[in-house]
């Protein structure tokens, strides 16, 4: 609100979903559609609703180092990331780019955060090698927390329903293996709280599960049976928060545990990826070693 300006956190707003449609609910700094055309792709390359998703986000992930720079420039701008190079070699990256860099007012302001709206459709990004290249890109300059948003009323209606929903959020933490946050919106319309009691209690869920009996069978047993895998996810899950768009309400502990997954859960990211890049490095080295030492043999026989 006009009215709150002098309260507002510095932010930058990200739109990185290329179907939708009209104007964004936020003030976007930086969006995918100035750039991608999913129309375009989707009658160029004759692909359905998803497959355009994905086809755009690979393309514009071949240009994601350029957004980076953006972004670095908005959150320092106190550093000069590469000023020279940038006024003598990308002259046209900056021109590309001019729409996108006016949208942003905080030009002399360090930003708090870096709002990233990624497609709904959770394989068309988390799943996919463009999605793992952005995440990865934004990880290595900046502390980065995945929110997993949560229709909080879909869930009451359904432990099904909450139990799909979960899957999801594991599968984003193992597949990215960033802090993960789970956010339980519309909690204007039905409190969050029967959801952090099923995370917590696996009694509470099953007694649930007995409640809806509509839902046994197949599905039904499927989701007790997958309530017990996931009671270990739970168990060293902490991040799960209700808010509500609508009214604001929830939205300190929101940013307060946005701040503790930043600090504490990203340091456990960063060692995670250390140990992966030695660990990749000795892989090489060793292959590199059985290469030298099957050259050897080979000119050792041949001389023979």
């Amino acid at each position: 609100d006009d009215d709150n300006d002098d309260d507002a956190m510095p932010a930058y707003c990200v739109n990185l979903d290329p179907a939708t449609l009209g104007d964004t609910p936020y003030d976007v700094s930086i969006d995918i559609r100035d750039t991608v055309n999913y129309q375009q792709v989707m009658e160029q390359h004759q692909l359905g609703p998803n497959g355009a998703i994905m086809t755009s986000l690979n393309l514009y992930a071949t240009k994601f180092d350029q957004v980076l720079g953006i972004l670095e420039k908005r959150a320092f701008p106190g550093d000069e990331h590469e000023t020279s190079n940038d006024n003598d070699n990308n002259k046209d990256d900056e021109t590309n780019n001019d729409d996108e860099t006016n949208n942003d007012n905080n030009t002399t302001t360090d930003m708090e955060y870096i709002f990233v709206d990624t497609p709904g459709q959770i394989e068309a990004f988390t799943w996919s090698a463009s999605g793992q290249i952005i995440c990865e890109a934004l990880a290595s300059s900046f502390p980065t927390v995945l929110v997993f948003v949560v229709d909080t009323p879909r869930c009451a209606a359904s432990p099904n329903t909450f139990m799909s929903n979960m899957l999801y959020a594991c599968s984003m933490l193992y597949r990215t293996r960033l802090p993960l946050m789970i956010c339980f919106n519309k909690t204007d319309v039905v409190s969050h709280e029967f959801c952090l009691d099923w995370m917590r209690d696996y009694e509470s869920f099953q007694q649930a599960l007995d409640d809806h009996a509509a839902d046994s069978g197949f599905y039904g047993s499927l989701t007790r049976s997958l309530s017990l895998v996931l009671d270990e996810f739970y168990s060293n899950f902490a991040n799960a928060v209700g808010v509500s768009a609508v009214t604001g309400d929830g939205m300190a502990d929101f940013f307060s545990t946005v701040q503790k997954a930043a600090t504490q859960d990203f340091g456990d990211y960063i060692a995670d990826m250390k140990l992966r890049v030695e660990e990749q490095d000795a892989k090489q080295k060793a292959i590199a070693r059985s290469q030298v030492r099957r050259m050897q043999r080979d000119m050792s026989e041949s001389s023979k």
